[in-house]
């Protein structure tokens, strides 16, 4: 499973980001495949250790802040590996493969729009 996640410390101010990297470091030394980016951490594993790992994630930016909001979206794929890598691969792959201009909303020969 990949979960993505984003926990925001609340009554702190605006400057947040000192509160996020301690979640962050939580996800980092858990050892599961993670990447994070300007708006969620995703982590990859089984789901007692995924979640556990954003428990704990939660829990470092609690100890510091008065409250906390959590987003979660969650992949729940049993039997797939090394989704935080495949799935941006593919997309990857496709955008290479398809020309330009091509894609949502273009038109192909007959005409129709496609999706």
């Amino acid at each position: 499973m990949i979960v993505a996640f984003s926990v925001t410390p609340l009554g702190v101010g605006e400057d947040v980001g000192e509160y996020v990297a301690d979640a962050v470091r939580v996800v980092r030394e858990s050892g599961l495949p993670n990447r994070t980016d300007a708006m969620f951490t995703s982590v990859e594993g089984e789901w007692d250790e995924v979640m556990d790992v954003v428990r704990r994630a939660v829990a470092a930016v609690e100890a510091r802040a008065p409250r906390v909001s959590l987003v979660l979206k969650a992949d729940i794929r049993p039997g797939v590996t090394d989704g935080l890598t495949s799935k941006v691969e593919t997309v990857e792959r496709h955008l290479a493969e398809q020309p330009s201009g091509a894609g949502v909303g273009s038109k192909d020969e007959t005409g129709l729009t496609g999706i």
